[in-house]
């Protein structure tokens, strides 16, 4: 892993908290089955791709978290169709199909989820654009892709902080996705997500963080009971709002109720960089992204 990246301070064992209470096992086996099926559901019917009404991508992604046992609460409006970048502070894999069910995109991710089982299929069906990380001399022509994206008239979502953390607090947001939309000429629609308990305490148990595996955390939000999930969608951010990258991403950026930690990340400069110094463009987790 190259130095430059973005990191969060966030593990399991420091972070996350098991559920209050916990759902049988037997019920959180049904719930881990359900969101099977409807995956495979999803990987039968991606051929069609754009020929699937938005509305129903919307309500399968809404319907794969109900599924694992997470009610979700949706606030604000969405924008209207044509080129979005859409931006979300990022907590857990539960974000992307909260993030899909505000509005169907284009979604960042790095190469390596390509070669994933199921997870790859699925994603470069769905449109995905896949982004070599590790190359910073790469970022400036990233950049030029996800703008020829916008521009075509595709809503684009980012992960911008580079890295998942608990929900107790946040990363800034990283600036070279901004350009894109600055170049492009589109809106930016900011997204705020949440996880809290029943009891309306901080519901860590959805976080994927650290060294967390896959498999351990669809167990633990399959096994937690009262998890809520909100999703705020805030005011959308015209284009020519914001003079530079700098500002809209910190226009985009949430505030979070509580305070936040330090979030460093050591950036690389230097020749071949194109003048983009920021080092996250799309959704990655702690360490391993």
């Amino acid at each position: 892993m190259s130095v430059w990246l973005p990191s969060a301070p966030c593990t399991p064992g420091a972070c996350v908290e098991q559920a209050r209470t916990a759902a049988a096992v037997p019920r959180a086996v049904l719930r881990l089955t359900a969101v099977v099926a409807l995956v495979l559901a999803g990987i039968a019917l991606s051929p069609f791709g754009g020929r699937i009404p938005a509305e129903w991508v919307r309500r399968w992604c809404r319907a794969i978290v109900r599924a694992v046992g997470v009610r979700v609460r949706l606030t604000g409006t969405p924008a209207p169709a044509g080129g979005l970048l859409l931006v979300a502070n990022h907590v857990s894999w539960l974000d992307i199909p909260l993030l899909t069910a505000v509005r169907p995109a284009r979604m960042l991710a790095k190469t390596e989820i390509r070669q994933w089982p199921v997870a790859g299929a699925l994603a470069a069906r769905g449109g995905a654009l896949f982004i070599e990380r590790d190359r910073l001399r790469a970022l400036p022509e990233t950049v030029d892709r996800i703008a020829g994206a916008l521009r075509a008239g595709a809503a684009v979502a980012a992960f911008p902080e580079g890295s998942t953390w608990c929900g107790r607090a946040h990363g800034r947001f990283h600036r070279a996705v901004f350009q894109a939309a600055l170049d492009a000429g589109v809106p930016v629609q900011p997204v705020e997500l949440r996880y809290r308990q029943q009891d309306g305490g901080p519901g860590t148990a959805a976080a994927f963080v650290g060294e967390d595996t896959l498999l351990a955390s669809l167990w633990r939000v399959a096994r937690a009971r009262g998890l809520i999930a909100e999703v705020e969608i805030r005011p959308l951010i015209p284009p020519g709002a914001h003079p530079d990258r700098r500002t809209l991403a910190r226009a985009a950026t949430p505030v979070s109720p509580e305070p936040a930690w330090t979030h460093t990340a050591l950036v690389a400069g230097g020749p071949g960089t194109g003048g983009y110094r920021d080092s996250s463009i799309h959704p990655r987790r702690s360490r391993r992204g």
